[in-house]
């Protein structure tokens, strides 16, 4: 898995200060994706010591989050895991342009997940006829629970 750049974002996930991990290599190729660059074989490997770098440079994040990983959502959920044991208290978010039932084997890591392709007449989260969730995950004893924040991300307009 390769990254192609990382930022700190403020908007990707509410109410928390992330750093935002774009993977590269992306299967989904969603038309019309505003990241069409990540559709391709680019960036640096991604493994513990890069991500633990990216972390470390960061400070004062409390989320970080995979956009994009859906060609290895096995990698995504062991790099979660090692987060949230290496950083306590880091928060943990993947945008995934699949499915909640392809996300679900990364829920029992995850604080934060995105699921559904970017179709752009139905457009992106702040849109209000979007096909696509974002949803807060609870772990509970019975297994991690959604609430769904899509509309958190409802422009407002005056």
């Amino acid at each position: 898995m390769k990254y192609a750049d990382s930022k700190v974002v403020f908007r990707e996930i509410p109410d928390e200060v992330t750093l935002a991990i774009n993977i590269s290599n992306c299967p989904v190729k969603c038309p019309g994706c505003h990241s069409s660059y990540l559709v391709n074989d680019v960036g640096e490997p991604l493994d513990y010591a890069a991500l633990s770098s990216l972390i470390e440079s960061n400070p004062g994040i409390t989320c970080v989050s995979f956009m994009g990983g859906d060609g290895e959502p096995r990698l995504i959920h062991e790099f979660a895991k090692w987060i949230k044991s290496t950083y306590k208290g880091l928060k943990v978010g993947w945008y995934s342009g699949r499915d909640l039932d392809n996300a679900r084997q990364n829920l029992d890591v995850l604080d934060y997940v995105k699921v559904g392709p970017f179709i752009d007449e139905y457009g992106p989260l702040d849109n209000p006829n979007t096909n696509q969730r974002f949803y807060a995950v609870t772990q509970t004893p019975d297994g991690p629970k959604l609430e769904d924040w899509t509309k958190k991300f409802l422009k407002k307009f005056i």
